[in-house]
């Protein structure tokens, strides 16, 4: 009994590693020390009902962004690892096996699981504030999205302490994720954890389209919303048609190593390259899905801090929509390489081109918005500056990648890499960490210090051009993608060093943003936001005070006009007479909080979990408790309530000391 109990263990945990050994005691101690606050606070009930079943976006929204920066924090550690690996020759900091699994987790760690929840915490935060709307379309869908997200995040996580990590790469290319040369169960975490996620995605992606078309503010049209807004829907649309494939692409990847089909195994009749072209179609728009609303952070602080409106608002909402159809347009760029022919190439070289061009209107747009602003430098500004020049180098290189017969000397080199990794930091971290900044007063009701963000603003920049630069010259010397050492004859050890410098460096700047974070809720009451509007800001999540109440807007406000608060403030200060200053108050409409949403993630996570180890005692189950929660919710009546006029009378008094 004992044997057969170690040999489970043994086949079941992952072991002989001391780093796994490491990472296995941080999760225990983490878990414990999480439990025993909060048994010792006696807080279980305060996070059951103010944060495990909300559905209130705003909170929804500090979920997203709390995840994804664990997540920040565990795809950082697995590319410093990489970069302490490939930092001089013939290291044996990691071994072969243990460098392909965090290679391949950093990167869907990084792009799935960090920047996507970023991204849908930002929406959730400011989208239905920037368009006077009380709470998204479905608030219900809203909670069950991000749960169904952090119960994909979490079984993939799983797999590096349990089974093993996926290690096919961050696409899992057949044949490197088929049955046949990857009998592990690392490739099945990965399967199901983004299958569960990309279900969440999906439906954000819905949500957010019927919250931006059907519940804007009286008056604004569509050429008057907020230009964040603007790249929310763009950003949604390419969602709703991209996220479909991926789940069909890896659900008939999941069917050739579950069932023994052979949709892309050569000797079953199949085809490997089908798998690349459909991973493409999801992933290329993926790319755009996440930098679009980056555009859209980009556009408002610009507009914000330069006390200007933004230049060509027409043409940055026509560009975005042209980024948003023409990435559909581009994926056999990614494959140059494989044979397709001149004419092939020769169109997909074309549309890559051609997305560029939207790409460098929005750079001017920003540059003129700027030009004799009335510029300030607080650090969401600080940022937006930062991307311009990190964004433009990022998008030349593009160009180059983009020409066919040049493709064929950058393909799979560190030249790519950089290029990649100039565009998504440069492009969408850089931008999330500016939409952060600009609206963390109006989630938590304070600003962070300045001092200690411009550190972390500066050791991120430095750090990523020591990281990256070196990188561009690494590939034209002939260095490529996934390899775990090389020798002192190539002579690649001095800008590998240099590289490796550079990624400390913006280990170093996590660590500055982690602090200001502690730092901005120790000493929260220096930087209490009194006035709701701490950036002097243009659009109406600037109108309610810091940090919004659970209603957002006590009376929905009139949006006539493009930037409708700055233009509102304007009047105030020329003397000319608006609306009434004391709207009528009406009771408030508002959702009730659901444990439906998480207890469904959790049906899923053991439904996804059996199938990873194919225990049907486990699947069943776990599909039948995702069956009952919905019917629970089909047969639940009692799901919203109203906040009577005095309630509303009493929190915007506190909020304002002011008597409506």
């Amino acid at each position: 009994m004992l044997d057969a109990i170690t040999s489970f263990a043994g086949r079941f945990f992952v072991t002989g590693d001391p780093l796994i050994y490491g990472a296995d005691a941080a999760i225990v101690l983490t878990l414990v020390t999480f439990a025993f606050v909060l048994t010792y606070f006696k807080r279980w009930g305060w996070l059951w009902r103010e944060w495990l079943t909300t559905v209130d976006h705003k909170k929804v929204g500090i979920l997203y962004i709390m995840a994804a920066f664990l997540m920040l924090f565990r795809g950082g550690v697995d590319a410093i690892m990489m970069r302490a690996q490939l930092a001089v020759p013939e290291l044996q900091f990691l071994q072969p096996d243990h460098y392909n699994g965090i290679f391949t987790t950093h990167g869907v760690i990084m792009i799935l699981f960090m920047a996507m929840p970023f991204m849908f915490g930002l929406f959730n935060v400011t989208v239905p504030l920037q368009i006077g709307a009380r709470d998204v379309a479905y608030p219900f869908l809203n909670s069950l999205s991000f749960w169904l997200f952090f119960a994909g995040a979490m079984l993939f996580n799983l797999s590096f302490v349990i089974g093993g990590s996926p290690d096919s790469g961050w696409l899992a290319y057949p044949p490197y994720s088929e049955l046949m040369y990857n009998p592990g169960v690392g490739q099945d975490f990965y399967i199901w954890g983004i299958q569960i996620s990309g279900i969440g995605s999906l439906m954000t992606g819905i949500n957010f389209i019927v919250t931006i078309l059907k519940m804007r503010a009286p008056g604004m049209k569509l050429m008057r919303m907020p230009m964040f807004s603007w790249s929310v829907l763009s950003s949604c649309i390419a969602i709703i048609f991209s996220f479909p494939v991926l789940t069909a692409t890896l659900a008939l990847l999941f069917l050739d190593r579950y069932a023994g089909a052979h949709f892309f195994t050569l000797d079953g009749g199949g085809n490997p390259m089908m798998y690349i072209n459909l991973i493409w179609m999801w992933g290329h728009p993926e790319v755009y899905i996440i930098v679009l609303p980056a555009f859209g952070i980009f556009s408002e602080v610009a507009a914000t801090f330069s006390r200007k409106k933004l230049f060509g608002y027409k043409s940055m909402v026509y560009a975005m929509l042209i980024i948003s159809i023409l990435s559909f347009l581009v994926w056999a760029h990614h494959f140059f390489t494989m044979g397709s022919g001149a004419d092939v190439n020769a169109f997909f070289a074309l549309t890559t081109m051609i997305i560029a061009i939207p790409t460098g209107v929005k750079i001017f747009n920003w540059l003129f918005t700027m030009f004799r602003g009335k510029i300030t430098f607080e650090t969401p500004m600080l940022w937006t500056i930062g991307f311009i020049p990190c964004f433009v180098i990022g998008g030349m290189t593009g160009v180059l990648l983009s020409v066919a017969p040049a493709d064929f000397q950058y393909h799979n080199s560190y030249f790519l890499i950089a290029h990649f990794h100039q565009v998504i930091i440069g492009g969408v971290v850089f931008g999330y960490f500016a939409g952060l900044y600009y609206w963390w007063p109006k989630l938590f009701g304070f600003k962070l210090n300045e001092r200690i963000g411009k550190w972390a603003f500066w050791f991120w920049n430095i750090g990523f051009y020591v990281c990256f630069m070196p990188q561009y010259a690494l590939g034209l010397m002939g260095m490529t993608r996934r390899l775990v050492t090389y020798g002192w004859d190539k002579g690649w050890w001095a800008l590998n060093l240099a590289s490796s410098i550079g990624a400390g460096l913006m280990g170093i700047a996590f660590l500055f943003q982690v602090w200001q974070i502690a730092h901005g809720i120790r000493h929260f009451r220096r930087n209490l936001d009194a006035t709701g509007d701490p950036w002097n800001g243009r659009t109406l999540e600037w109108s309610i005070p810091s940090p919004a109440p659970a209603y957002n807007f006590a009376a929905l406000p009139q949006a006539s006009r493009l930037d409708e608060w700055w233009e509102a403030k304007r009047d105030r200060e020329q003397g000319i007479s608006g609306a009434a200053a004391s709207p009528k108050l009406e009771p408030i409409h508002m959702p009730r909080n659901s444990g439906i949403p998480i207890v469904m993630a959790g049906c899923w996570f053991l439904a996804g979990f059996g199938f990873v180890f194919h225990w049907l005692w486990l699947i069943i189950p776990g599909l039948a408790g995702v069956a009952a929660c919905m019917l629970a919710h089909s047969f639940n009546y009692d799901t919203d309530y109203y906040i009577p006029v005095e309630e509303i009378r009493r929190t915007e008094a506190a909020a304002r000391k002011v008597t409506l």
